[in-house]
């Protein structure tokens, strides 16, 4: 879990990037590209994306004004998205073999 904090038109906001949250974004992203390969669905999952968006805004302080939300939310996807990036490089490098030290001889 990590704190993150965005100014959003002038407003400081945090947030607490936990599995919930990821998870909720990941959701969202989802229903983000069901919409647009799909334009007739919006309708049907248009509620569906309103509510997590709810719930993504209802962990973050202070309350999240209307005129606010679409910016904030865009911020909290681009620092899950960072963090997915970054645990992936960690895992990368653990994966990778050691090389060994070569002697030279003489």
């Amino acid at each position: 879990m990590s704190a993150k904090e965005f100014d959003v038109n002038g407003t400081d906001y945090t947030v607490t990037i936990t599995e919930q949250v990821i998870g909720h974004v990941n959701n969202l992203k989802n229903l983000y590209n069901a919409a647009y390969e799909d334009p007739e669905s919006f309708e049907d999952v248009s509620a569906e994306i309103s509510s997590t968006i709810t719930e993504i805004a209802s962990t973050v302080e202070p309350d999240v004004e209307d005129s606010d939300l679409d910016g904030l939310i865009q911020e909290i996807i681009k620092a899950v998205d960072n963090r997915a990036s970054e645990i992936e490089k960690e895992l990368s490098v653990k994966d990778k073999p050691k090389k060994k030290k070569s002697k030279s001889k003489k």
